[in-house]
């Protein structure tokens, strides 16, 4: 089966990613290892998990994008979600191994001690900001592109990347002027946005596995595209929920209580068919045609 536009986009931004995080992670290495900066191969190590962030979205993506089957009838979008739940765990991962390592080197001191790096690491410190930054927009504009929340997680993981050459880059700076306590304070802070960034990914990933509404004004919208289509009196009740990066409708809708089965149901498919066409990210719809003469049914 070919792939869907979806899937085409997001593999190729994870593949992109992928081939630029290993030539960035060699290249930091090896420019670590010569310029004699453990902070810089550190950051190499840091650059190679983006590897398994992006592996992660290519599978997800492509699991959420099966078919239904009989057991599972209302699709697989959720593993997007899923997606997402790994790499913020990674995310906090990494942020807590950079504040590990910063909070032992305060507290023992061994900043004082460390060897005195040069300038190719300052150099390779300056290039993976500029390298991951860039994968950060490349990926987030990409990911609002689909509404793709592992996407949008990966491309929070290339942020962090940045921040914590960042700080690689104030410690680096730092020690060749004297202040090689720089590194393990600034590192200390770039984890602490790190965390921030997994438990907003977290919270956005758990919004979507527990049939969260969507958001207000797309309710609103939806709402007024039924009311406004002909033979509809009024929107009687109006449900949303978030499945993956997809929506399900529950609507009731009344209409003329003295018009044929077939009259009603007309009407209710033009609702249906102008709802999923007008809005892309709804899955499904169903529609219940209430008569206007009868007292409403306020339940499902």
């Amino acid at each position: 089966m070919e792939a869907s536009p979806f899937e085409k986009v997001a593999t190729c931004v994870s593949t992109v990613s992928i081939i630029v995080n290993l030539l960035l992670a060699v290249f930091k290495f090896v420019a670590g290892a010569l310029g004699h900066s453990g902070a810089m191969i550190s950051d190499a190590v840091h650059s190679s998990s983006d590897v398994l962030g992006s592996l992660i979205v290519i599978v997800g993506v492509k699991m959420s994008e099966k078919s239904s089957d009989t057991d599972h009838p209302y699709g697989h979008e959720r593993m997007e979600s899923v997606a997402s739940l790994i790499l913020a765990g990674i995310l906090a991962a990494a942020g807590f191994s950079i504040g590990k390592e910063a909070f032992l080197s305060v507290w023992r001191r061994s900043y004082l001690t460390a060897a005195a790096p040069g300038m190719l690491a300052l150099v390779a410190a300056v290039v993976s900001i500029a390298v991951k930054e860039g994968l950060f927009w490349y990926t987030m504009v990409n990911a609002k592109k689909i509404r793709s929340g592992a996407l949008k997680a990966e491309a929070w993981h290339h942020r962090s990347d940045a921040l914590s050459s960042v700080g690689a880059l104030i410690g680096i700076g730092g020690a060749l002027i004297g202040i090689k306590v720089m590194e393990p304070v600034a590192s200390i802070v770039i984890c602490l946005f790190i965390f921030k960034v997994a438990v907003d990914i977290f919270r956005e990933a758990v919004d979507n596995m527990v049939d969260h509404a969507c958001d207000a004004a797309t309710e609103e919208a939806i709402r007024k595209c039924a009311a406004d289509q002909e033979g509809v009196l009024q929107v009687d009740i109006l449900r949303t929920r978030v499945f993956g990066r997809k929506i399900y409708v529950d609507l009731e809708i009344s209409a003329d209580g003295n018009l044929t089965l077939y009259a009603a149901h007309d009407i209710a498919e033009r609702v249906h068919d102008t709802i999923e066409k007008t809005f892309p990210e709804v899955k499904h719809i169903m529609v219940h045609v209430n008569p206007a003469s009868a007292p409403v049914q306020r339940g499902l």
